[in-house]
């Protein structure tokens, strides 16, 4: 089982992420993705500064992918993903179906992010005929799913050829809109948001009536409220998961990572904090916390 780090989604100034690409490059991680994901206006490291750090973190030993937009909305950020697909040197994984297109024009192989919509065997099959080879499963659905379609019939006599990637802590990504919410809560429109998203490094929280934490919103993307956190379910993942993600946090990722190395066979169960949960590997409400 390896141990994967996502691309950052949240808006942190251009030496917060080098310091934290540095650590990541003296972790035990695996995998590192790297690239603005969410926001095409969060511009703190440009194309080349990612690449920079991509050449850096594989001379640490890492395997270095490209992660690309979500939501594309004009036709500049349809050339920034050209270049990403046309880098030369990294995997890409592919965060919509745009990016699928162009690397399947190029014959090149791909990651197929976890928005992207595959549910079933025939959709996992299709991506694989367009060369898809690593699956991010969609955050919502559950080990009985995964471990259920696994042995379908399209897909079992294909399984050896396929990697499949688990995101297993974080606020989970739930939904991207063409409007900017935390622009919104400043009372700002999105085309002068001011770029306001790196004021909130770790998203900005939205409560219930009741107090409960319900959602986090960043940017055009609104997350969980909760923090997934899969570290004690990781002895329920052999066999089925090839690589465990962990979403980067401002604080505490590497330590966590740790925690999720040491316990990949359930010998250091780990106590999860309050607001985390769990419940959508166990087929339950996304917002559970079960032991």
């Amino acid at each position: 089982m390896k141990f994967s780090l996502g691309a950052i989604q949240y808006y942190w100034p251009q030496q917060v992420v080098k310091n934290f690409y540095r650590q990541a490059a003296d972790s035990a991680v695996d995998i590192v993705y790297l690239g603005e994901t969410v926001c095409s206006k969060r511009r703190e490291l440009k194309f080349a500064d990612w690449l920079q750090v991509a050449h850096e973190l594989r001379e640490a030993g890492k395997q270095v992918v490209l992660s690309t937009m979500t939501l594309l909305e004009a036709p500049s950020e349809l050339r920034e993903l050209r270049k990403y697909c046309d880098n030369g040197e990294f995997l890409v994984e592919a965060n919509d179906v745009g990016a699928i297109r162009l690397l399947q024009d190029n014959q090149l192989p791909f990651v197929a992010g976890a928005a992207i919509n595959c549910y079933n065997q025939h959709t996992l099959r299709q991506l694989m005929t367009m060369g898809m080879s690593r699956w991010v499963m969609p955050v919502e659905l559950s080990r009985d799913w995964l471990q259920k379609l696994l042995q379908q019939p399209m897909v079992k006599d294909v399984r050896d050829c396929l990697e499949v990637e688990v995101f297993s802590f974080g606020h989970m990504p739930l939904a991207w809109s063409g409007r900017c919410f935390t622009a919104r809560s400043e009372n700002r429109a999105k085309d002068q948001c001011e770029l306001c998203c790196i004021k909130y490094p770790e998203g900005r929280r939205v409560d219930s009536q009741e107090g409960q934490q319900v959602f986090v919103l960043n940017g055009i993307q609104t997350q969980s409220g909760t923090r997934y956190n899969l570290v004690n379910q990781l002895p329920s993942m052999q066999g089925l998961v090839d690589i465990v993600r962990l979403s980067p946090q401002l604080e505490g990722t590497f330590s966590w990572l740790e925690k999720f190395r040491q316990n990949q066979h359930g010998e250091q169960r780990q106590a999860l904090e309050p607001n985390d949960s769990n419940g959508y590997w166990m087929a339950l409400a996304g917002l559970v916390q079960t032991a």
